[in-house]
């Protein structure tokens, strides 16, 4: 299945360049870009993966991790296929790296990822697993289509798109967590393919342009951007031009794809760059991918009280009022809260869906955000 891309123009040399990513891939007739799904077909550009899946599963809204976002409710999450990054770290790569469309073997309409959220009792719908800046046209049209039903949208994605495509990718979003991956060129350069500036540019767009509430999360990779001079840099940026409620997760890196010979981070480093974080002036700061209740908890930027107690997944003790408000001292917690907390726990329920409805079956999506 197929549809004619956005944001691309015909070059001076007869090349369609795409306008998506600051890539610019620059194609002739049959040619893909970089990401694998955007593709020249004759004067056209298509995204050649619309309404196919990698699969679908239910998870825990922290998973992704959004910590201010309704909070211990489930979300339907799904991937397609492809990235337009080229990680060497990356987690998802038998998805965001894959060049066989045969694994999109699910097939689902914007309606019918909409019915089933609305069916499974999901809040939300999480693109995810590959980054859905690439599906922008898919992901938007199921956006519309989950708005129509009462349903919230996430993006976990990477923010590396266009000054041109930000509007229309961040708005019809109503959460995003966005992966900060380091705060120098030379990582982005050289871990990732990409650059830094671009990011930088659409986490302050979403922040401060847009209605959708922001998280961002950082993987420390041992040797790479795990310094402290560096977590410093990015906390101050982050707090000058975000603001201090961003919420900020430090995550631990395990040897995956091409970067293997790296050791697994330590919670030490974590728990450093969070008090970086917090001594810069990050109200909620967080670490991930490891367990502890102290450091994935909430607490009250008034009082200082434990609002929101987290077991790895599993909101295990919640001291707010149904508008997010601290029973103690009445301080607002930032974010996005509509009544009492979720009680999805850590559960992760595949799925496939058809036409009639969703069941559940086998083969549901995998992959850790």
């Amino acid at each position: 299945m197929s549809k004619e891309a956005r944001y691309w123009h015909m070059g001076e040399d007869g090349r369609i360049v795409c306008d998506l990513c600051p890539r610019f891939c620059a194609l002739r007739d049959g040619q893909r870009g970089m990401c694998f799904v955007r593709l020249r077909e004759s004067d056209r550009l298509l995204l050649d993966t619309y309404g196919r899946s990698s699969g679908f599963c239910v998870d825990p809204i922290e998973k992704k991790p959004l910590n201010h976002f309704l909070p211990g409710t489930p979300v339907l999450s799904f991937g397609t296929a492809g990235c337009n990054l080229a990680c060497k770290f990356c987690q998802n790569h038998e998805m965001s790296k894959s060049r066989d469309t045969d694994m999109l073997a699910q097939v689902a309409s914007p309606a019918m990822v909409a019915r089933a959220a609305q069916a499974q009792g999901c809040r939300s719908v999480a693109y995810t697993y590959n980054d859905p800046v690439i599906f922008l046209e898919y992901a938007v049209d199921i956006a519309t289509e989950c708005r129509a039903l009462g349903v919230k949208n996430v993006a976990v994605t990477a923010g590396y798109i266009t000054d041109a495509a930000l509007p229309e990718f961040f708005g019809a979003m109503d959460a995003a967590n966005i992966d900060l991956k380091g705060f120098t060129e030379r990582f982005y350069k050289k871990l990732t393919g990409a650059e830094l500036a671009p990011v930088l540019d659409s986490i302050a767009f979403a922040v401060n342009e847009t209605a959708c509430w922001v998280e961002l999360t950082v993987l420390l990779i041992p040797g790479e951007n795990d310094s402290e001079a560096e977590v410093q840099a990015m906390c101050e940026w982050v707090v000058e031009t975000c603001g201090r409620d961003v919420p900020m997760h430090f995550t631990a890196f395990s040897p995956n794809h091409r970067l293997l010979d790296r050791a697994q981070t330590p919670v030490d480093t974590l728990l450093k760059a969070r008090a970086i974080a917090q001594a810069a002036g990050v109200r909620h700061a967080y670490i991930g991918n490891v367990h502890h209740v102290e450091a994935q908890s909430s607490y009250c930027a008034g009082c200082g009280q434990r609002v929101i107690e987290r077991d790895w997944h599993l909101i295990s003790d919640w001291r707010l009022d149904g508008q997010g408000r601290c029973l103690a001292c009445g301080t607002q917690m930032p974010g996005v809260f509509d009544g009492p907390p979720g009680d999805w726990g850590r559960r992760r329920l595949p799925l496939r869906l058809s036409e009639a409805g969703q069941e559940t079956g086998p083969g549901g999506a995998r992959g850790p955000n």
